[in-house]
């Protein structure tokens, strides 16, 4: 933990040498160097490699827009299309 408050990243991946403050973020990137997609959607059956990817990809199946522009008020499925 001590880590995150330093500039100390001992945690570095041996494919392209991207370091890491926490062991749990060196082992989920490498998985972007394998085919390893351990989360999978149970709607359409897509997989992923991160969770967080499987959970913003899930909000495309509930027809829910949670992300709202601030000037105009549209609403959009995903943040990166706000």
């Amino acid at each position: 933990h001590v880590h995150i408050h330093s500039s100390e990243k001992p945690f570095t991946c041996s494919q392209c040498g991207r370091s890491f403050t926490q062991k749990k973020q060196l082992n989920e990137h490498v998985r972007i160097h394998s085919s390893v997609k351990p989360f999978s959607c149970s709607q359409c059956g897509n997989t992923f490699t991160r969770k967080a990817s499987l959970k913003n990809h899930m909000i495309i199946h509930t027809g829910k827009m949670p992300f709202t522009c601030s000037e105009c008020g549209n609403t959009f499925k995903q943040k990166r299309s706000l």
